[in-house]
């Protein structure tokens, strides 16, 4: 950590989001007083006054997400340059938006003004509700004389509906520096209903010479450092087109604050109050930049970034968050033999609040499939050190094997159909099954899991890394597995779950094409994918 940001951070006093003084006491009044701020987001009136703009002020395109039966969020962002030549920084700006059932606004269903207001950074999350189910939406936004580009969104279907089918994608991991978005421009062509991210949207890191593409900035800790790597990244046109092209979900991993870091935990010499400061800047920039409902507004260091979306009674999807509230990583190194920390039944990855919900979902669950949307591998990855020693990914599951234990229980429970994970973080593709106990082979399959590689994250990456290939003959659960980058469309029926892993032939030089890996199906009622 710089020492700059350590004379914010120190035991004296610190700083708040909107650099006011504060001391230790006034540290859980902030997130409060933020979160106040995100109803403003969906007023139908508006008293800003209006704004001039001499430049595009949507030039991070817009955003929605999160449907559910009868409404969306939609997102905008006025860009801090144009907002700064106009004069109007400081101040709310007016913004309008209108709905439409076609891309040509000639049926628009729904239109309003609302308030881009500084405290947010000049984001809107505008919350619709009212909107018929399962049906595709068109958007846009208004400011001053500028128009925004036009969004495609779609609302889920009716719980007790059951779709014939509902088709999305997933991806992770698009490290601006190492690739261009090429697999998001691909992505945003696909025909699908969601996009699911499942975390790293950022990296926190600073700026190394010799990659595809270069930020020039130093590390991020303060808010504002925050909101310039989300601009940055937000500007590319190719992440912007998957934006447009359908709703997304999202989750955070670790990037979005600092590399694996655990609750309060950091991974270098960062003090706890340190990081809880940073975290606070990090997920106040994360709920700014994305389209979520204000049920996810952080509150100082805390944000609920964990809920469940229905899609009908066809599939349940259970967004986890796999950092803010576990333990720390134990044994000392990332891969390292098993210690007694590592097998202590009271450490976890989800803590109780996030725990209880899960299970008390899934033990009320209707629907025909249940996928856990998450960060890390669940699966057991069996490697050995170069003394031939048995060693863990201490990050993953793998260093959480009572809670994993749990977990897998109550997927396996009576009642919960068609359990399937799907993965993030580990830039490689990996298809595997659960089983009850990974040191047996004969145990039973409880669920699915599919694992996708990085968008960019270590750039073209290879078909097969030595570390994966070494490790796929002492785990026997593993059915694929590819090391290059790209994203995973899923089609679910009633009777199937279709993965389809995308393959994009290079990140390191823009115009890569794509092709289709392989292609994996999960069977109603029969755990463990077979290619398809």
């Amino acid at each position: 950590m710089s020492d700059r940001t350590r004379s914010k951070h120190d035991e004296t006093h610190w700083f708040d989001l909107f650099d006011r003084r504060l001391t230790r006491r006034d540290f859980v009044r902030v997130g409060a007083s933020a979160a106040a701020l995100v109803g403003l987001g969906s007023t139908t009136g508006c008293s800003a006054r209006a704004v001039r703009f001499t430049r595009d002020p949507f030039g991070l395109g817009v955003a929605s997400g999160d449907p559910s039966p009868d409404g969306i969020v939609l997102w905008a962002r006025l860009g801090a340059d144009a907002l700064l030549e106009a004069g109007a920084s400081e101040r709310a700006a007016p913004v309008g938006w209108e709905l439409a059932a076609d891309d040509g606004f000639r049926d628009i269903v729904r239109s309003g003004r609302t308030e881009a207001r500084p405290e947010l950074g000049h984001s809107v999350h505008l919350e619709l509700e009212g909107l018929d189910p399962a049906r595709e939406y068109f958007y846009r936004f208004h400011a001053g004389d500028a128009v925004s580009p036009v969004g495609r969104t779609k609302t889920a279907p009716l719980r007790a509906d059951t779709p014939d089918r509902f088709d999305f994608a997933f991806a992770s991991c698009q490290h601006y520096e190492q690739g261009h978005y090429t697999a998001l421009r691909h992505l945003s062509e696909e025909s699908i209903d969601a996009v699911v991210h499942l975390g790293d949207y950022i990296y926190e890191t600073a700026a190394v010479d010799g990659r595809p593409r270069h930020h020039g900035a130093p590390e991020t800790y303060t808010l504002d450092d925050y909101r310039r790597r989300y601009t940055l990244y937000r500007s590319d046109p190719d992440l912007q087109a998957a934006h447009h092209a359908a709703p997304w979900i999202v989750t955070t991993d670790d990037h979005e604050v600092d590399n694996d870091y655990a609750g309060a935990s950091a991974d270098d010499d960062q003090s706890p109050e340190a990081l809880l400061l940073r975290r606070a800047a990090a997920y106040q920039a994360f709920y700014e930049f994305l389209p979520l409902r204000r049920s996810s507004m952080p509150s100082g260091p805390d944000m609920r970034i964990y809920r469940r979306l229905d899609f009908g009674a066809l599939l349940g999807m259970y967004v986890l968050d796999t950092r803010q509230h576990r333990s720390d990583q134990p044994c000392g190194a990332d891969f390292s033999p098993t210690c007694d920390e590592h097998l202590d039944p009271a450490r976890g990855l989800l803590g109780d609040a996030q725990r209880r919900w899960l299970f008390d979902g899934l033990k009320d669950s209707s629907t025909r499939w249940n996928v856990l949307a998450q960060q890390v591998l669940m699966a057991r990855f069996r490697t050995y050190d170069d003394a031939g020693a048995e060693v863990y990914s201490m990050d993953k599951w793998d260093g959480y094997p009572a809670e994993r234990r749990r977990v897998l229980e109550a997927l396996g429970a009576p009642g919960v159909r068609n359990p399937v994970v799907i993965t993030g973080d580990l830039h490689s593709n990996w298809v595997s099954r659960l089983h009850e106990d990974f040191s047996d082979e004969r145990s039973r399959v409880i669920a699915t899991e599919f694992a996708g590689t990085s968008l960019t994250s270590g750039g073209n990456g290879l078909e097969q890394h030595p570390i994966g290939a070494r490790a796929l003959p002492h785990n026997f659960h593993f059915d694929f597995y590819n090391s290059q980058r790209g994203y995973v469309v899923v089609s679910v029926t009633p009777d199937r779950w279709t993965s389809t892993y995308r393959r994009v032939s290079t990140v390191e030089a823009p115009g890569g094409a794509v092709d289709t890996l392989g292609t994996f199906v999960v069977e109603d009622g029969r755990p463990g994918a077979v290619p398809g």
